[in-house]
């Protein structure tokens, strides 16, 4: 059979099978009763938890490593310290797509999407997909720029220390460190917190086991492993979309289809208006709520994506030609994992009256609850798994990170500025073991203060993202000023920190005492996110207008060096400058209209005009949601092994290929 024939036919196979499996009457899950409340623990049996958690991470940690064993084997590829850190730079737009997408879906892609469409209704899980989708295809513009003004960068640290030296460069390093324990921080949260509602694990043990897996393939194979495990884990996480999104929608048994969730979300509306939405329903964009969430998750993602270095290592791992496509196909694509999984499952727990604490919800238990009461068991054990894909996979992304932080930035930069290739590989691996077993310390500490993933989701624009608007700067515009960037990101922090406690204090609600309560709330979270980011950039301009000093980007040609890679490698990753501009000026064209259509074009009509959806526009609604999420499965499974056709055929055929870098 032809194989472009063929990739349409295994997809529909695929979808097929999801429908199937959702077909079978729901009894047979044994559903329980979702009105006597979600008990922590006593969903799935706690050997369960041990079985995905410790077995299923060792079986990925087994598949990855004969993978990349593999390709040692058939395509020559070798270890060295720039095939560990960049994966050789080489990566083609349909990995690069998958790489974002799975590094882009937190433990909070999952968990608190659903919050807020439990909180808040249908704009709940639109904003937290359009507030956290526009980042990544804005970041396309920077990506190219990297290749275009740093093509030899390993982190962007480095071209921030090319630009303004030593100072500068241990700020932001810094801020970059702090980037990455929020962000493992979250995703051992929100894990734990899932595996310890639905099997009883003990929570701290849950967050400690739950890296083991991800270092031990991430030793091994470096960042190019944890693109092949991405891959893997984002297969995995599209198909249990889609099984959920039959089981609610084509399966009538509970849910009674779209129609039967239309009149149960409308009759919960009449029992439990939402205050701030238009005639207190659920199905409506006009949300007080809803858009003042959307705002705090605009403000607050910029920071965890530009001030993440495992989205810039994503940029710099990236062929030239694929780095722009392989961003906006990437923040396309992930747009329908929260979007779709929210505004079904967030939706059926609202529809099914799932009886959750304020407490269970912060810890993002509202898909547990649901799929429970949807699927019973089966449900459970398919959030878990869901789950623990994007938990490791993300981790994966933030190991390898923290990894070329501490080999380049620290440990090249002020330790050994001679150091070898090998000795860069060994300080890698080093790294990832001690940022492997510290993460999970992190996140029983933060346990331990009582902070919730909804809390620490809300709060880390105020912490990074006064320095968004500065390393930004940095890649864009020659004027900016040393000083004033680094200035912009200090006093910054400080503006972010005491807008949020002062805005806190005066919190009537709270009689003005700071605590977790009115820190947490949406005031004190809005303003301090809004001060961070403008004051920020505001001193970063206004001190780089003031000094009118011109870069010259040659300089971070010249400063920054690689470490081991050959000419014929390095010919690869060449690209001339016109090719380069075109992808620039589509980038911005192309991040700059898809950002304006879901910020504006998109809710802002429906808004304004306080419409409340009806059974037909609820329709609508849903099919755009599972044709989003059908395309993007299609893109992100079979783009990737269309574009590896060759060196899987390669291998098939046994022939073997020696000093070859893919």
């Amino acid at each position: 059979m032809d194989k472009a024939k063929s990739i349409p036919i295994v997809f529909a196979a695929l979808f097929v099978a999801a429908v199937a499996f959702a077909g079978i009457p729901q009894t047979v899950f044994a559903a329980g009763e979702i009105s006597e409340g979600f008990a922590v623990g006593e969903a799935l049996p706690e050997w369960i938890g041990w079985a995905i958690v410790v077995g299923l991470g060792m079986v990925f940690a087994l598949i990855i490593t004969v993978e990349v064993k593999i390709e040692e084997r058939y395509l020559g590829v070798t270890q060295t310290s720039e095939m560990f850190n960049t994966a050789g730079r080489t990566i083609k737009t349909g990995l690069t797509a998958a790489a974002i997408v799975s590094a882009w879906t937190w433990a909070a892609t999952l968990l608190q999407s659903s919050t807020v469409a439990y909180q808040y209704g249908i704009s709940g899980p639109f904003w937290y997909a359009a507030g956290a989708s526009i980042q990544v295809l804005l970041f396309g513009i920077l990506a190219i720029e990297l290749k275009r003004k740093a093509p030899n960068a390993h982190t962007f640290l480095e071209i921030i220390r090319a630009r303004y030296g030593n100072g500068a460069h241990r700020v932001f390093l810094v801020f970059a460190l702090m980037t990455n324990m929020i962000v493992t921080a979250m995703l051992l949260l929100g894990g734990s917190a899932v595996v310890n509602g639905l099997t009883g694990m003990d929570i701290s043990l849950a967050a400690f086991l739950i890296p083991v897996g991800v270092m031990i393939y991430t030793l091994v194979g470096g960042l190019k492993a944890t693109f092949v495990a991405d891959y893997m884990h984002t297969i995995i996480i599209f198909v249990v979309i889609l099984t959920f999104v039959a089981a609610v929608y084509l399966n009538t048994d509970i849910t009674g289809g779209v129609e039967g969730m239309y009149e149960k979300i409308v009759a919960a509306a009449e029992i439990r208006p939402v205050e701030g939405n238009a005639a207190g329903a659920f199905l409506t964009m006009a949300s007080a709520g809803g858009l003042m969430f959307g705002i705090i998750n605009i403000v607050g993602n910029f920071g965890t994506v530009f001030v993440d270095q495992a989205y810039w290592q994503r940029a710099i791992a990236a062929q030239p030609s694929s780095t722009v496509k392989g961003f906006l196909l990437g923040g396309a694509c992930w747009f329908a994992i929260p979007f779709t999984l929210a505004t079904t499952m967030g939706l059926t727990a609202i529809a099914l009256d799932v009886d959750l604490t304020p407490e269970q919800v912060q810890m993002g238990l509202v898909v547990p609850a649901a799929a429970t009461a949807l699927m019973g068991e089966i449900g459970a054990i398919m959030v878990l798994t869901m789950l623990f894909m994007a938990v490791t996979s993300a981790g994966s992304a933030e190991l390898i990170a923290v990894s070329s932080l501490i080999t380049y930035d620290i440990y090249r930069t002020y330790k050994n500025p001679n150091a070898t290739g090998k000795q860069l590989v060994k300080v890698s691996r080093t790294t990832i073991v001690g940022f492997g077993l510290g993460m999970g310390g992190l996140a029983v500490i933060l346990l331990g203060m009582g902070l919730s993933l909804g809390f620490v989701y809300l709060a880390m624009g105020i912490i990074i993202g006064a320095a968004v608007i500065p390393i930004a700067l940095t890649i864009l515009w020659k004027k900016t000023n040393r000083v004033a960037a680094t200035l912009g990101a200090i006093i910054g922090l400080m503006i972010a920190v005491s807008t949020w406690v002062i805005t806190a204090a005066s919190l009537p609600d709270f009689g003005g005492e700071i605590t977790l309560a009115s820190l947490g709330h949406n005031h004190s979270m809005l303003f301090g996110n809004v001060a961070g980011i403008l004051s920020g950039g505001a001193i970063a301009i206004i001190g780089s207008l003031a000094a009118n000093k011109d870069f010259d980007w040659n300089d971070l040609k010249e400063k920054i060096t690689l470490v081991e890679l050959s000419a014929a490698d390095s010919a690869k990753i060449d690209e001339d400058e016109e090719t380069l501009k075109k992808a620039f000026k589509f980038s911005l064209k192309g991040g700059g209209i898809m950002t304006l259509v879901l910020i504006i074009g998109w809710p802002m009509p429906l808004i304004a005009s306080g419409y409340v959806f009806d059974l037909g526009s609820y329709t609508v609604w849903v099919g755009i949601s599972v044709v989003w999420v059908s395309v993007a499965s299609f893109f992100i499974i079979f783009l990737p092994i269309i574009e590896a056709r060759k060196g899987i055929a390669k291998i098939f055929s046994g022939s073997k290929t020696a000093g070859e870098a893919t």
